[in-house]
């Protein structure tokens, strides 16, 4: 299939997460990227393991996070490869950095030596805490701006201690805004001819994770609680236990599908209810109505509720481990599992598909340095 970034190249100066994740995005979707890496071990990622690929030494991590890209290695404290990365860029249309802050400037790849030198150039720098504040020069990882950021404050149950989203959300989030802001960057060229710089940060996505937490502070001065599973704004709208002990996901988001809910839990009387029967009163009174519908759930297993729910028409979902979602009809249906070329381990792909297809990867993750030669001898 023709992908829309087939034309595109994409320099990346980065490891870990952010950065690579957002050349994986563009790769996949077409795009040419070339993996800048240090000669003495590279992307940091690489060792990440275990589990490791088929090579037994390169980390199931790096596989994933870095299919479909050519690695060329360069030691950018050298005028010489420095000099290298230019003739690069004369090439490209994008740079990711995420670099640690700093960084760029010291080796003279800022983002204001390169645009002018480059003016063609979307420039990308991923950040830990943004290009400016008091914080701007420090280095992040994901748990730390879970942290800074608020999310663990509003993540678990009351009694629990703050508590960590299961994935890199702030890595992970980065990494696709600044593919958005790259793809806005490019559209603006199409009309200006002008390159751009896309500033993105993990403090910012941290932030946009919680804004409705951070909008309800401005407005009231109330500090957001964790309420475990459930909903600030929406009651029911959470798990519950079932009789043989496997949780249910309950999320009837409005009155119609409560009075749903309310039915099908065998008590139609809270439907009409003037504690029960709106939202807003829901929300009020959900001490006393949680335990209650807790109550009623105990009374079937979770694939006879599954049963009832989706015979009304209320919205549930089984709450599932990562083997269990990987044993889903559901997920062998969307196959955005792949088996990456060249005996690579299988990983999944991107969440996007372009006329009902999934892009398949063309390349397998590189070894470290493997495209050097390729690459730099068809230079100018």
């Amino acid at each position: 299939m023709t992908l829309p970034l087939e034309g595109i190249r994409v320099i990346e100066v980065g490891q870990a997460l952010a950065g690579p994740l957002a050349g994986v995005l563009m790769a996949d979707m077409g795009a040419d990227v070339i993996k800048i890496e240090k000669p003495d071990g590279g992307d940091d990622a690489r060792i990440w393991g275990p589990p490791f690929g088929p090579d037994g030494v390169t980390s199931l991590y790096f596989y994933s996070q870095n299919r479909n890209k050519r690695s060329v290695s360069l030691d950018l404290k050298s005028a010489a490869d420095i000099d290298k990365l230019h003739k690069l860029c004369e090439t490209a249309d994008i740079l990711i950095q995420n670099l640690r802050p700093g960084v760029v400037d010291e080796i003279g790849i800022g983002p204001e030596a390169m645009l002018k030198r480059h003016p063609r150039l979307i420039y990308c720098s991923i950040w830990a805490f943004g290009y400016q504040g008091p914080l701007k020069m420090k280095p992040g990882f994901d748990p730390l701006l879970q942290a800074y950021g608020g999310m663990m404050s509003v993540t678990g149950r009351a009694e629990d201690p703050p508590t960590f989203a299961g994935a890199s959300i702030n890595d992970k989030a980065t990494g696709m805004f600044c593919t958005i802001g790259a793809l806005a960057a490019l559209r603006m060229r199409d009309k200006t001819g002008k390159g751009c710089l896309v500033d993105t940060s993990l403090f910012d996505s941290a932030v946009h994770w919680v804004e409705g937490q951070v909008n309800n502070y401005i407005a009231n001065g109330a500090v957001p609680q964790r309420h475990g599973t459930g909903g600030a704004v929406i009651v029911p709208y959470q798990t519950f236990d079932t009789a043989d002990g496997k949780p249910l996901c309950l999320a009837p988001g409005n009155d119609r599908l409560w009075a749903r809910c309310a039915r099908a839990l065998g008590h139609p009387e809270w439907e009409t209810d003037p504690k029960y029967a709106k939202s807003a009163a829901r929300v009020k009174y959900k001490d006393e109505l949680l335990p209650m519908i807790a109550q009623a759930m105990l009374r079937k297993s979770r694939a006879d509720w599954i049963e009832v729910f989706e015979k009304a028409g209320v919205p549930c979902a089984a709450v599932n481990d990562i083997g269990e979602l990987a044993n889903t009809p559901q997920f062998a249906a969307s196959e955005i599992v792949q088996e990456l070329p060249g005996g690579g381990p299988k990983v999944v792909g991107l969440p996007i598909t372009f006329d009902r297809v999934r892009p398949r990867s063309a390349l397998p993750s590189p070894k470290l340095g493997e495209h050097t030669d390729e690459v730099l001898r068809d230079l100018p």
